[in-house]
């Protein structure tokens, strides 16, 4: 049986693990990193790069280049390459797609089940437009989980004790914080709330504003309307703000960030972290209400939390340790990697799903069996007469649930109805988000007496909604998962499916040239290398019709871009390097015979 993943789809990072011996562990990336920047870009002659590689060259691709792309999740955003509009899913899918394939070489062994991270805040659409980029990718989506519950479950791993803990979630893009109830191996959410546009992304924003104002004050240049100097200026201020969680001071220098009529012009700045704090205040206030707003529904004071724990990267900001501290009253603990923690916890529950309830290899609770219990993180309600919102799920519901309500029709003798569903907190129905309309026809028509239609909310364990529409009185019942405009049909997820397939080919075929391209070099360098070692055992003919092959395969490796030969090249070079080979095989011999006389196997 092949593992289960735990995967935390961030807006500037991703990060894996697995469960191994009854611990979760953080798989590194084909870099050797802990963690993938989710950064997708597409070069002009057609290649696509994930991660790192395309980070790397944001600056002089930014017209190409998509990050942050977990904020358009559930949206009917669209990303225009090349003649085609892709969708967040379908950038999504290329993160998970490069997360799948390091997973699969960390293991060896094919991965194709997985449990994937969401903010808590994410409403139906966005939790469905994840399991959707899960499915493109080529992953069997067993759950989704929100993250402070999987950062609380990678903490209760080690810390058994009773106790109710808050999880600050501050991210690249969004901001959660929920309140958790650990006791006897079981996590209860008693309560949650975020921004879903609020993270480390507004931070970088702020530094980038500053630098293009001055920089427009001192040298008369507007930056913001050159694409490549604001990629190279978003990339010079995040690691400016990062700077500044250890410095007092952090430096903005960018040679030749622009070009006026008298010549080259460079950016140098300093920022104080009094100043970025400043800059930033206003955004770190807006983590205030959901972390008051969460104790109240809990129906806690911040005195009974046992502990405090900060999540995500943006939280090693000193002014969010700051601010947590004065609002909460207590030192917030530093037990987990604020990167890692959420991968970690999602790769147990992995394992949980995997081991029937237990984690195999664990001890304690783990081992006997640990059980997740979340929320709804916001009120579903139907439009009824007059635009007014009825609310049926209140937020901060258990999850799973099912909640059934009966409605009449507005005016006599009406045949059929239609169902608004919402998601909000809002009285009216035009302030709440809508998640979908569908129809319930034929309902049996009377002057006499009023229809019933009894409607059903059902909240799965991913918080995925589904509806339910039934006359009494006729018994006619409509059904649907919700998927509202701007999730995808199924249509379109088997064509995303089918264009991420040939995407992964030619991904392979790019590295299988490159892979052919390096062993033909490393094979004309050996083999030179024996020539020059064993010269005198070999006759002329043999030592010319060797050095012709050498000849001959090197004029059939490209000079630059290897993996980009054409098949007619590949085809030369295969036959070039099998020549080469099968004339070489005696001086391979000998030489192979002088290394190991001489202590050496050859290798380098």
């Amino acid at each position: 049986m092949s593992k289960v993943i735990g995967i935390d789809l961030g807006t500037t990072n991703s990060c894996v693990a697995v469960v191994e011996g009854g611990k979760p562990v953080v798989i590194t990336n084909a870099e050797g990193e802990r963690t993938t920047p989710s950064v997708v870009a597409f070069t002009k002659d057609g290649e696509r790069l994930v991660g790192g590689a395309a980070k790397r060259q944001l600056a002089t691709n930014s017209g190409r280049t998509v990050s942050s792309i977990k904020r358009h999740m559930g949206s009917d955003y669209r990303v225009h390459i090349d003649g085609k509009d892709l969708t967040p899913q379908e950038i999504s899918a290329m993160i998970l797609t490069k997360i799948r394939r390091d997973a699969e070489s960390y293991l060896g062994e094919p991965v194709t089940e997985a449990v994937i991270t969401v903010p808590a805040y994410f409403d139906d659409s966005q939790r469905k437009a994840t399991q959707d980029a899960g499915r493109i990718a080529g992953l069997n989506v067993l759950r989704i989980i929100n993250e402070p519950t999987a950062a609380a479950v990678a903490y209760g791993l080690d810390n058994e004790a009773p106790q109710k803990i808050l999880v600050y979630d501050l991210g690249g893009g969004t901001f959660d914080v929920s309140i958790i109830e650990i006791e006897d191996g079981t996590f209860t959410v008693l309560a949650t709330g975020g921004d879903t546009r609020l993270g480390g992304d507004d931070f970088d924003q702020r530094i980038v504003e500053y630098a293009v104002a001055e920089f427009k004050k001192s040298d008369r240049i507007d930056l913001s309307r050159d694409p490549a100097a604001m990629g190279r200026l978003k990339e010079e201020a995040e690691k400016a703000k990062k700077e500044l969680s250890s410095a007092l001071s952090a430096q903005l220098n960018l040679p030749f960030i622009a070009v006026g009529k008298d010549g080259p012009h460079h950016l140098d700045l300093t920022i104080s972290r009094p100043q970025f704090e400043m800059m930033t205040g206003d955004l770190l206030a807006r983590t205030v209400a959901p972390v008051q707003n969460a104790l109240r529904d809990a129906g806690i004071s911040a005195s009974q939390l046992g502990k405090v724990l900060l999540v995500g990267g943006s939280t090693r900001m000193p002014a969010v340790e700051r601010q947590v501290k004065e609002l909460l009253g207590c030192e917030p603990s530093h037990s987990l990697n604020p990167d890692e923690c959420v991968a970690m916890g999602a790769a147990v529950q992995g394992g949980l799903l995997q081991g029937g309830g237990k984690l195999a290899g664990a001890s304690g609770a783990a081992a006997q069996g640990l059980v997740l219990m979340d929320v709804t993180p916001l009120t579903l309600s139907i439009e009824t007469l007059g635009g007014v919102a009825t609310p049926l799920i209140t937020r901060n519901s258990m999850i799973p649930t099912r909640k059934s309500q009966i409605f009449t029709t507005a005016r006599p003798m009406q045949t059929s109805v239609e169902i608004n569903v919402l998601q909000g907190e809002r009285h009216f129905a035009r302030d709440n988000k809508s998640l979908g309309k569908f129809k319930l026809n034929g309902i049996r028509a009377s002057f006499s007496s009023k229809p019933q239609i009894e409607v059903t909310f059902d909240i799965d364990v991913n918080g995925v909604v589904k509806v339910s529409a039934k006359d009494l009185g006729t018994g006619r019942e409509q059904n649907i998962t919700i998927t509202g405009s701007t999730n995808l049909s199924e249509n379109e997820i088997q064509r995303a499916m089918a264009d991420a397939a040939a995407y992964e080919a030619e991904d392979s075929r790019r590295k299988e040239r490159l892979d052919l391209h390096n062993q033909a070099e490393v094979l004309a360098y050996k083999v030179d290398e024996a020539l020059s070692k064993c010269k005198k055992e070999l006759d002329k003919e043999e030592k010319n019709r060797i050095k012709a092959d050498v000849a001959n395969l090197r004029r059939c490796l490209r000079k630059d871009k290897p993996e980009k030969m054409n098949e007619t090249e590949e085809a030369n070079l295969r036959q070039a390097k099998s020549q080469l080979e099968a004339s070489a095989n005696h001086l391979m011999v000998l030489y192979a015979s002088e290394q190991s006389e001489n202590g050496s196997d050859g290798t380098i």
